[in-house]
C-alpha cells in the first residue's frame, strides 16, 4: 500500500524531552502511541518561502503510518500522509 497524500490536518503531539521525536499523536479524541519512527526528512536548507523550514517525521502508530510534519516557523504539527497499516500486512 503506498502512503496516501491528505490535506494537512493540525494535530497536537507530545515529543521525547531531549531528541524531539514524537512519542504520541491527539488527533481529535484519539490518542495514538508512536511505536516506531521509520524516517526523518529535515528541510531546514530547502524550502518554500510561504510555509518555512519544516521537519517531516515518517512515524508507525498501531493503527496507521503517519507522514508528520513539523513547521518551524509556526510551531506547529500536522498530518500530511498516512498508510493503514492493517491494509499493508
Amino acid at each position: 500500500m503506498a502512503m496516501v497524500r491528505v490535506a494537512p490536518v493540525t494535530v497536537q503531539v507530545r515529543t521525547d524531552w531531549l531528541r524531539g521525536m514524537p512519542r504520541e499523536i491527539t488527533w481529535g479524541e484519539e490518542r495514538l502511541p508512536v511505536t516506531r519512527l521509520v524516517a526523518v526528512r529535515d528541510e531546514s536548507s530547502a524550502y518554500p518561502a510561504i510555509t518555512g523550514p519544516r521537519t517531516i517525521f515518517e512515524v508507525d502508530t498501531p493503527a496507521y503510518r503517519l507522514a508528520l510534519t513539523f513547521l518551524h516557523r509556526s510551531r506547529r504539527w500536522a498530518i500530511e500522509g498516512l498508510d493503514d497499516l492493517a491494509a499493508a500486512a
